[in-house]
């Protein structure tokens, strides 16, 4: 129908209504089917006329009626009390005769009613709403863990999609087991087990930011045996700043899997290195040093040089941090210096450091990847050892007063070059704080595994619980230790602080995580089974691959015993040997001469020399020694 058509429609409809109710109110009045008179009809006009000018006023024809909501029903119960008004003054404070005077109250009411209930029906008729909740009956069903304000606006959130059905709360309070939220029931936790077959419950939501995380990990040990996908909102500090919508539900992430909460950093010492100070991070754009770039953002430097070899990586943490200093209040006259460089180019670092004379450096450039680095260890060795001796000498040339090597714990008793090569770094930054007259204060911060760096099984394995499986794992015993890339960077800050020269850091990193007890709890919380011969039915096969070249099945972060602790509860001091400068530069010297002729059986008996604990676990697999280049010369010598 054209518009004006539904417009009139309308009118007529709201005509016959005012008339039906005028004579409904007079047969409850009268208690008897009454016979209209010409008093009746004065008594329907009188409506009519009051009715239509008001209902124009507010907009009641405006709507489109099929969409007609909540602000609808405001404009139609405005209209209707000054109805109401106006109608009760003339028929029943004024009167007229032949019609009672309760008509004047029982009319306007029954006409809401009537109204009201008109529109209600073409709204569900025509906008289809009949549809949608036959629709919802096959939708997935969802129970919110947590009955508190952010349930409640989730379960608000829910109410106004289409693709989820809400079913109800779970919630640990027991005065609130069995009360009723806007409709639906407050269970209990030990329900679980009987309401998920019973209410064809498919996922869970927790709207819990405030516990604690050995708590989330408690109820997360409850619901992964059951068959339903657990998804979370974030923390506190994330939805302070707003409502709670269904786009802040998320995927588990192995944090919430962890069980240890992070500790408060000590203010004093993240400021000490950094405020108002010039300082620089290399590898600015990598997972760690992007973090640090934001950590050390936050404790207000005078200058942050952001070093980086990726031209992406470099442009998008200073667009980021560009964004993040448009609010003066959050980082009030900090200059952003971003700079293209490789840290193995000698003449760019040391011309970097010399114009802008850092006070600290946090040297985080490294390649880290353990099977690329297995199989390319030259350039493994240039970047991580000679990147940081460059960084180093650039930065003591200039002056700098600090200089912090983020260090891995697969520097410790190495099987591989990337862990080989760290721990040379390190002895590098021991032996320069060794050497005296020198004005720099050296330190090194190992620590284990960031969750969401570059290489973290937690987005492997989600993309491949998404794809069906399988899930690839390269040894069932494989285990790691983890934390958070927030963490870990306020740590290594903190760490850098109370360093004296030499200063070999560790991180507390807490227990280590077995991998394939990782992969069994995402797939369970994805409401799947994982598929073994014990469960061949079940939806997500782990594989085992077996170890790539130069991957140890334990990690460790000490090489000696005893370390000391810090003022920190989560650093520790180790206590490590170390080679004396001249002994060290003569080692470094016979490797530079093996790099330079890509001699790897020699570059692996010199770092054996030199690096306490390494030993290779397998064969050179490096892609130039073993080319088809390579065995041809070979062979004609």
């Amino acid at each position: 129908m054209p518009r004006a058509a539904k417009r009139l429609s309308a009118v007529l409809v709201d005509i016959a209504l005012c008339a039906l109710t005028v004579w409904l109110a007079l047969c409850l009045r009268l208690e008897h089917w009454v016979q209209l008179t010409p008093a009746h009809v004065l008594a329907i006009m009188g409506a009519v006329l009051i009715a239509l000018p008001l209902f124009i006023r507010f907009g009641l024809y405006r709507a489109i009626f099929r969409y007609a909501g909540w602000n609808a029903m405001v404009s139609l119960a405005q209209a209707m009390v000054l109805y109401s008004l106006f109608y009760a003054t003339v028929f029943t404070v004024i009167g007229i005769p032949g019609v009672p005077r309760t008509v004047g109250v029982i009319q306007p009411l029954l006409l809401l009613v009537t109204i009201g209930f008109s529109r209600l029906v073409v709204r569900y008729w025509l906008g289809g709403l009949y549809r949608t909740m036959l629709q919802r009956e096959h939708l997935p069903g969802i129970l919110i863990y947590g009955a508190g304000v952010a349930g409640r606006q989730l379960a608000a959130a829910l109410s106004r999609g289409s693709e989820q059905r809400l079913l109800g709360f779970i919630d640990d309070d027991d005065q609130l087991q069995g009360n009723s939220l806007d409709g639906r029931t407050v269970h209990d936790p030990a329900e679980l087990v009987r309401l998920i077959p019973n209410l064809g419950v498919t996922d869970v939501l927790l709207a819990l930011p405030s516990i604690t995380r050995q708590r989330r990990l408690d109820i997360l040990d409850t619901l992964r045996h059951l068959p339903v996908h657990v998804r979370t909102l974030p923390g506190m500090s994330d939805l302070a700043a707003g409502r709670v919508t269904m786009s802040d539900v998320r995927e588990l992430d192995i944090e919430d899997l962890l069980g240890r909460d992070p500790v408060t950093p000590n203010t004093a010492l993240l400021h000490s290195l950094i405020q108002d100070k010039v300082v620089a991070v290399t590898g600015a754009g990598g997972s760690i040093g992007s973090e640090l770039c934001r950590q050390i953002a936050a404790c207000g430097p005078h200058i942050l040089l952001l070093v980086e070899n990726s031209e992406f990586a470099l442009y998008q943490i200073h667009r980021e941090l560009e964004a993040l200093f448009d609010n003066e209040a959050s980082a009030p006259g900090v200059q952003l210096v971003p700079l293209l460089a490789s840290v193995q180019d000698e003449a760019r670092i040391a011309q970097i450091m010399q114009a802008w004379r850092p006070d600290t450096v946090y040297h985080a450039a490294a390649y880290k990847h353990v099977p690329l680095v297995e199989h390319n260890p030259v350039q493994g060795l240039r970047n991580n050892v000679w990147g940081t001796w460059v960084c180093a000498r650039a930065a003591q040339a200039a002056g700098a007063a600090n200089f912090v090597l983020i260090s891995t714990d697969k520097a410790v008793r190495p099987t591989n070059v990337m862990g080989a090569s760290k721990r040379l770094a390190e002895m590098v930054l021991q032996a320069m704080a060794a050497e005296p007259g020198g004005a720099t204060t050296f330190a090194m911060v190992r620590f284990g595994n960031v969750l969401g760096s570059s290489g973290s099984v937690v987005p492997l394995f989600r993309e491949q619980i998404k794809n069906g499986g399988p899930i690839t794992l390269t040894h069932p015993d494989i285990t790691r230790y983890f934390m958070t890339i927030p963490e870990a960077a306020q740590l290594v800050i903190q760490a850098g602080a109370m360093a004296h020269g030499g200063d070999v850091f560790v991180l507390d990193m807490g227990e280590p995580v077995r991998i394939i007890d990782l992969a069994r709890r995402m797939v369970e919380l994805s409401g799947l089974q994982v598929k073994s011969e014990q469960n061949p039915t079940g939806d997500i096969e782990i594989q085992i691959t077996g170890l790539r070249p130069g991957e140890k099945l334990y990690e460790e972060l000490l090489i000696g015993d005893n370390p000391q602790p810090t003022q920190h509860a989560r650093i520790m001091k180790a206590q490590e040997d170390m080679l004396p400068w001249s002994e060290l530069q003569a080692l470094l010297k016979s490797l530079e001469e093996a790099m330079e002729s890509n001699d790897v059986t020699t570059l692996r008996a010199l770092l054996q020399a030199c690096v306490q604990g390494y030993q290779p676990t397998g064969e050179v697999v490096d892609w130039l020694h073993s080319s088809p280049g390579s065995n041809l010369e070979s062979t004609r010598a």
